[in-house]
């Protein structure tokens, strides 16, 4: 499979921490979805619960979660995820990725939903051998 680049986003602390899952952790990740949520052991954060909020793929094409499979889609966008207009009413075709998470996606962006009696720093941070 793959290993996955993670961003987890802490909105409590307004920070963001990065950790590169291992193939056999990345996984237990294929299959879910943009909006679920997902128990923090995947990640080693123990106690905490993370919503996936996006991703993108190995070439940098978005995910979203309105489209269902895990294919590529060339969607009319207006200002939506993967498009920023730069003037009023302007639409183009947009390349997305579907929302479920395959072995082609490389990041995945999470969020803090519920906290675990540690810090995340303190569950981070790398060992000092």
């Amino acid at each position: 499979m793959t290993e996955f680049k993670t961003v987890i986003a802490d909105p409590k602390n307004k920070m963001t921490h990065q950790k590169i899952l291992p193939e056999e952790k990345s996984n237990a990740l294929v299959g879910k979805f943009v909006g679920e949520e997902i128990d923090g052991i995947f990640l080693d954060l123990p106690g905490y619960r993370l919503k996936i909020t996006g991703g993108s793929d190995k070439s940098g094409v978005p995910m979203r979660g309105d489209i269902d499979g895990s294919q590529r889609r060339r969607l009319l966008m207006k200002d939506s995820v993967g498009f920023n207009p730069i003037r009023d009413g302007q639409r183009k075709r947009k390349l997305v990725r579907g929302r479920n998470l395959s072995s082609d996606i490389s990041q995945v962006n999470l969020k803090v939903v519920e906290y675990g009696p540690k810090t995340i720093e303190e569950l981070l941070k790398p060992e000092v051998a």
